[in-house]
């Protein structure tokens, strides 16, 4: 046999013993004779690289580096699901599907469900083209999403390249997941080196997608489950007969799910996984129902956002009582006080959790918690813990109510709370820690001035050191200055700078956001920089002239004089000025066309074809204007996914007119 021969037999075998490893759970040889086989691979390809390719299994362990992440189109839209959270739901559903297809006639046939277990993960799309993995993209918007094929090529449960009768091209969707046992083992390591722990599998998995260096991905224990081959003439009649075909190609498909004769069976799939979910090694939070038949799904069609084929059961939010042990209290940037439960851990919904927002005092005070008490605890969404009750009947006896503390935990400054808030704050903006770290990566962060080589450990890092104390000494940073620091080397400190170096290019309205002034959000930011057009105009405005300004009342307008009345933020100011950043808006941001003029508009929902940020942008390039609330004096509601109170209250004026987000499109290509 020839050394190519050898070496294509070599990575055959490899890949069916990876199938049977990873997807079966059938090995069928030992953990060191598949290293005997890896490594003469391996040294086979390291002696004739003419015979190099990137879907050898050799190429799992990673190695590539990825500064940018490209932004590709989905070759077919990935759509989300509709959501139901009751049995009634389901029904109603039923009831809808039963009367398009009826209309349609294509009720010869039974209708069939397949039922799929709702993972909490990552949504991707893969293309293999020839039986090979050529391209793999995350959902992103539906419409498009982040290139991430070397990190992919990392997960072993991924084929690099079929075998069987699979299509010439095709992609494939999936769901990448970490396992809970995975998800734990990295927190520990974690916490052995004194880092942040990673909140939830489903964060950690998304983002393990989106490391740098794949071999990183690489040492990340995912797995992926495909559930959808999206191609022409596949020849495929049912979801389940998919389901089936993609599992002799090679590919993980969900070993858990189930053909449904009728709603009975569907119903009776998600009483049992809403009990034995607990048991499983990953996280769901739901339960997936589609249609099985290929035709009735083509008759059925799609929603502007979602498949009428299908639907998503979620389930109802864990809850476990716990212990609360203490409450600590946390300074924002804003100089808020937060005060969190320390609870006794526990196990709830797939992820330890030790602590819990309490909020502010008036939440304490109506939960009516004590420190001892026995506490329920929700997930909230599956994700963020929260405590929504007390059992009154465990507490002890010596119990005590809490007392809100009245001085600042980082600095002893003597606590405030304005009328008609719920937050105490901290008035020592200037000098207490957490507030001036706090404003720094504020300044930084993507939606302000996008130093994206300066992340909260580095702004973190630079304060300690004395070298940045206010957003103006970001600019005074030498590189001599950054090199002194141990975790700083040459490559990062030249990355450092020249993100600081591109922010000068930033508009003035992020530049305006970027400066941390209470109050001042992306939007408001937005308006003020149109209406004043530069940063002397917003000083010297009267209060009465800032009030004008839609959207802005006594309070933004009360927090813009108090911040520009002290001088250190003037001299902040002035320094950023001579900095080279923009405080004003030029031409080349101001509208392109008058077609919306004296037109308002609002987004409300999950916008899918495009940024709620981008959406306003085209709104005032084009003349028109974006609005926060609901009033008579809207002249447009663009409604995405989800639309609630908004919309309801839109259809109550009556005057307003809904829009979809492809007829929002419309409008402004007319």
């Amino acid at each position: 046999m020839n050394i190519e021969a050898k070496i294509i037999e070599l990575r055959k075998q490899i890949n069916e013993h990876n199938f049977k490893y990873y997807n079966l759970d059938t090995p069928s040889i030992s953990d060191f004779d598949f290293d005997i086989l890896l490594k003469e691979l391996h040294d086979l390809e390291t002696k004739f690289p003419e015979y190099f390719d990137e879907n050898s299994p050799t190429q799992r362990v990673g190695g590539q580096i990825t500064k940018i992440f490209p932004t590709i189109i989905h070759r077919n839209r990935m759509f989300s699901l509709d959501n139901s959270y009751s049995k009634q739901d389901l029904e109603d559903w039923l009831f809808r599907i039963e009367k398009v297809l009826y209309a349609e006639t294509v009720l010869e046939q039974e209708i069939e469900f397949v039922c799929e277990l709702k993972y909490d993960g990552a949504s991707i799309s893969i293309q293999y083209t020839n039986g090979k993995l050529i391209q793999a993209v995350t959902r992103g918007d539906g419409y498009q999403g982040d290139e991430v094929t070397h990190n992919i090529r990392t997960i072993k449960s991924i084929p690099l390249e079929l075998h069987g009768n699979f299509p010439i091209d095709f992609d494939i969707r999936g769901e990448i997941i970490l396992t809970k046992d995975g998800f734990k083992k990295l927190n520990e390591i974690r916490e052995e080196q004194g880092l942040e722990l990673y909140a939830n599998p489903r964060n950690t998995a998304s983002g393990s997608l989106k490391l740098q260096d794949s071999t990183e991905t690489a040492k990340r224990p995912l797995e992926c489950f495909l559930y959808q081959i999206i191609g022409e003439n596949l020849e495929l009649k049912t979801h389940w007969e998919m389901l089936t075909k993609a599992n002799s190609f090679g590919f993980k498909v969900p070993k858990h799910s189930k053909l449904c004769k009728n709603l009975d069976d569907v119903l009776e799939f998600i009483d049992y996984w809403e009990v034995e979910r607990k048991n499983l090694p990953y996280e769901i939070d739901g339960v997936v129902v589609k249609i099985n038949s290929f035709q009735q799904q083509s008759a059925l069609g799609f929603t502007a956002k979602s498949p009428r084929w299908a639907m998503a059961y979620k389930f109802k939010a864990e809850k476990m009582e716990t212990i609360l042990e203490s409450i600590s209290y946390q300074v924002g940037r804003t100089g808020a006080i937060t005060p969190v439960a320390n609870l006794r851990p526990i196990l709830l919904g797939g992820t330890v959790v030790k602590r819990a927002s309490l909020h502010n005092e008036d939440i304490i005070k109506k939960l009516g918690v004590r420190i001892g008490d026995t506490v329920v605890v929700e997930k909230g969404g599956e994700i963020i813990p929260k405590i929504v009750g007390v059992n009154e009947e465990l507490r002890q006896s010596d119990s005590v109510e809490i007392q809100y503390i009245t001085h600042c935990p980082e600095c002893k400054t003597t606590l405030v709370r304005n009328e008609g808030e719920a937050n105490h704050y901290c008035p020592n903006e200037e000098f207490c820690p957490p507030q001036v770290i706090g404003k720094l990566e504020h300044f930084v962060s993507r939606k302000a001035m996008d130093m994206e080589s300066i992340g909260s450990e580095t702004v973190e890092l630079l304060f300690k050191n004395n070298l940045v104390k206010t957003i103006a000494d970001f600019y005074s940073l030498k590189k001599s200055d950054l090199l002194k620091l141990d975790k700083i080397q040459e490559k990062s400190a030249q990355n450092i700078l020249d993100a600081i170096e591109k922010s000068k290019k930033i508009p003035f309205e992020k530049v305006l956001y970027a400066i941390g002034i209470r109050h001042i959000g992306e939007t408001v930011a937005k308006k003020l920089a149109k209406q004043f057009k530069n940063i002397d105009s917003i000083i010297k405005a009267e209060k009465e002239e800032l009030v004008e300004v839609e959207d802005i009342g006594d309070k933004i307008a009360d927090s813009l004089q108090y911040y520009f009345s002290k001088m250190e933020n003037i001299q902040i100011i002035e320094s950023l000025k001579k900095a080279g950043l923009q405080f004003e808006v030029f031409l080349n941001n101001m509208k392109q066309s008058t077609k919306l003029e004296g037109k308002s508009f609002l987004f409300t929902g999950k916008l899918n074809k495009f940024t709620r940020e981008n959406a306003e942008k085209m709104v005032e390039e084009n003349g028109g204007k974006n609005i926060s609330a609901v009033s008579k004096n809207l002249t447009y509601l663009v409604v995405g996914e989800n639309a609630g109170s908004k919309l309801e209250k839109a259809k109550n004026i009556g005057t307003v007119e809904i829009l979809t987000e492809d007829e929002f499109l419309n409008l402004i290509s007319e």
